[in-house]
């Protein structure tokens, strides 16, 4: 019973009544943007797939995956992943608010939290989902960087539950970038793409915090070498 709670919260939009009026407006106008410029966007993406045997390999094992992803390329990540109804970690803010409406639009759940607010209580919620066979996804340098450096969030879920992570990153050919801490890539239409899969990183559940740390080092470094093929790839087109 209360894994279906869960899951029906992750999946529903969240009451709004704490908020004022404008910014209930405004979170739901936001919502309605950035899903309409995701979906405009990424119908009009062609997109190529490599390390997709890992992702197979992993599905035929009946493994439940903690997907991986850095907050740049969240964008195009979202429509290449949707309709999997994989549970992303959004934060406990205004932002994290219209994040979680358009996400759950995609097929994708949300739980709030972040690593300053809620951590704790989001890490038993998406353990509580991943023991119930439900894929849960972070963005590991997110809510506001460092950029590039993975926090342990997924390496602790993964200790926890067994489970392993799946790192993946996506790079667009043609894109601007925003001004904001991630420099965000915000695709071109009609661009071509690159969704890269890592090989997935178990956790032993016996992990110490030396055990952890390395094992967060070793995701970032794979998250880091799967944006700089990408780097590489996006040279082709220049």
């Amino acid at each position: 019973m209360q894994a279906t709670t869960n899951t029906e919260r992750a999946y529903s939009f969240a009451d709004l009544s704490t908020y004022s009026f404008k910014d209930r407006v405004m979170i739901r106008v936001a919502d309605l943007a950035f899903y309409s410029l995701i979906n405009l966007v990424g119908r009009t993406t062609r997109f190529e797939v490599e390390g997709w045997e890992h992702f197979e390999a992993a599905e035929r094992e009946g493994l439940v995956l903690i997907h991986t992803v850095l907050h740049d390329c969240i964008y195009l990540a979202i429509y290449f992943w949707r309709r999997r109804g994989i549970v992303y970690l959004t934060s406990h803010s205004f932002d994290g608010e219209y994040i979680a409406r358009f996400l759950q639009r995609f097929g994708f759940g949300a739980v709030r939290g972040s690593s300053s607010r809620g951590a704790v209580g989001a890490l038993v919620e998406m353990a509580r989902l991943v023991r119930a066979g439900i894929p849960v996804g972070f963005t590991v340098d997110g809510p506001r960087g460092p950029r590039y450096v993975a926090k342990s969030g997924a390496v602790i879920l993964a200790k926890k539950t067994g489970q392993p992570i799946l790192p993946f990153n996506v790079t667009a050919a043609h894109c601007w970038r925003s001004p904001t801490w991630d420099r965000l890539q915000v695709p071109k239409p009609f661009t071509r793409a690159l969704v890269s899969v890592a090989a997935p990183i178990i956790v032993p559940r016996d992990a110490d915090e030396v055990a952890i740390e390395g094992k967060r080092a070793e995701l970032e470094s794979a998250l880091n070498e799967l944006r700089h093929r990408g780097d590489q790839w996006r040279t082709r087109f220049r």
